[in-house]
């Protein structure tokens, strides 16, 4: 029987290990050093904040692995050799595979900051970081303050764990607004005013120079660039993350940023195959990043994966850009691409609208010759994925978009809407006189 082994227990590898499961009866076994089983890793925030306790970010049963058969295998992969279809196993026998899936995931970058091997000083993305967090953060008594570097989604989530224990919260951000790199100007203005005004000390325009010792080798302080000293008792170092593959040096697997594939998920090496935030495009899929470190890209590269290990030969196809995140309180969602204003093409124009009072706001972006639909972003504003998934797909127009905004409402029962003030404003930017059209579940669901 063949033997399907994968290393690395996410959304990706355990995704891949369910789908060949439902396709064949290969035999599959999981190999991971980080927890037994498999858990929602977008939860861990949620269980320092205490919604809930850590079994309750495992989606599956524990007898679920037995009950299809797929084997775990609890240890730490030192190497791979790949001409004898074997892997060594810091806490287990060696394993010899048929087929092999790398689904290892990311890691916390580090720039070689003085300190930041310090205890004290940790990242935001294993179970083994929220144990750690809670060790060095359970309450303001031992954790008088913690200093935030990097100003990504981890790093906001980071900071609202913290806060929600009263821990006072320092966030440096080398940019001279909170994610200008991925939003824009309008957008990253608001939240740098939310992150704020939630009593977080945002810091824009600073660097790091060095993390500073006490006299037992614990983090004491942080001094910036410009020589101030800042005490504090954590560090969180966010500044994104980058492919866990070094245990792959020396196995003939061509390596770049992360684990090369092509769009098959296939590797250089004849069975080896590599899908999530380990996997790098050889070639970036239209906009995209040759390194996706997003969860639903890994559970789409699970699945086609699964298909070609199980015969049907598929491509890793994406579609849409798409994502969804939270900035403290503030939902964001965003379809297509919207591009902040130092990497707009030269095609791209944007509509930006704001409420005059709440923290919601929307921009959408266009060709500004054939006035398609290129992407939009929303703050605060519920959004159907597939309404907006079609009209892409469809090159609706923005002023289509306009007239049918209220089709792509998706926020709960006797919320307030503001189509009709998003509306308005675009009719005064652009000269334009649409008028919205009532909603019509006809339209929406494609009925009749």
């Amino acid at each position: 029987m063949e033997h399907i082994v994968i290393i690395g227990n996410g959304i990706a590898g355990v995704t891949a290990s369910r789908h060949i499961r439902k396709l064949s009866d290969k035999r599959i076994t999981i190999v991971s050093a980080e927890s037994e089983y498999f858990f929602s890793r977008t939860a861990l925030m949620y269980v320092y904040m205490g919604h809930m306790k850590f079994e309750h970010t495992q989606p599956y049963e524990n007898h679920f692995w037995k009950k299809n058969r797929i084997a775990l295998v609890h240890g730490y992969v030192t190497k791979v050799n790949t001409e004898e279809k074997l892997l060594h196993i810091n806490g287990a026998p060696d394993l010899n595979y048929d087929k092999l899936i790398i689904a290892t995931g990311s890691k916390p970058n580090k720039f070689g900051w003085p300190g930041q091997d310090l205890d004290g000083v940790q990242g935001l993305y294993s179970k083994q970081d929220l144990e750690l967090l809670e060790e060095n953060a359970p309450n303001n008594t031992v954790c008088k303050r913690a200093v935030i570097v990097g100003g990504g989604l981890i790093g906001i989530e980071l900071a609202e764990m913290l806060r929600t224990r009263n821990i006072p919260v320092t966030f440096l951000v080398r940019e001279k607004s909170f994610w200008n790199s991925v939003l824009p100007s309008g957008e990253s203005e608001m939240i740098n005013e939310h992150i704020r005004e939630h009593h977080i000390d945002l810091r824009l325009g600073v660097s790091l120079k060095e993390i500073n010792p006490d006299e037992n080798g614990r983090v004491r302080s942080v001094t910036l660039e410009t020589e101030e000293e800042i005490e504090c008792n954590l560090v969180g170092l966010t500044a994104g993350v980058t492919p866990n593959i070094d245990f792959l040096k020396d196995s003939g697997i061509d390596l770049g940023r992360g684990v090369k594939v092509n769009r098959f998920l296939e590797t250089n090496v004849e069975d080896v195959y590599a899908i999530g935030d380990c996997a790098e495009q050889h070639k970036a899929i239209g906009n995209r990043r040759p390194v996706e470190a997003v969860w639903y890209t890994g559970r789409m590269m699970g699945e086609a994966l699964a298909q070609t290990i199980c015969g049907n030969r598929m491509a890793y196809n994406p579609g849409h850009w798409f994502n969804s995140a939270k900035f403290l309180d503030i939902e964001y969602q965003t379809y297509g691409w919207v591009f902040p204003e130092r990497k707009k093409k030269e095609n791209e124009a944007h509509f930006h609208w704001r409420h005059p009072k709440e923290k919601i706001c929307i921009t959408i972006a266009f060709d500004k010759h054939s006035e398609t639909l290129l992407g939009i972003n929303t703050f605060g504003i519920r959004l159907r994925h597939e309404i907006f998934d079609r009209w892409l797909s469809e090159n609706k127009t923005i002023d289509f978009v306009m007239e049918h905004l209220i089709d792509a409402n998706f926020d709960p029962e006797f919320y307030k809407n503001f189509e009709s003030q998003i509306v308005s404003k675009y009719n005064s930017d652009f000269g334009k006189s649409i008028k919205l059209k009532k909603k019509n579940l006809k339209r929406i669901f494609q009925l009749g």
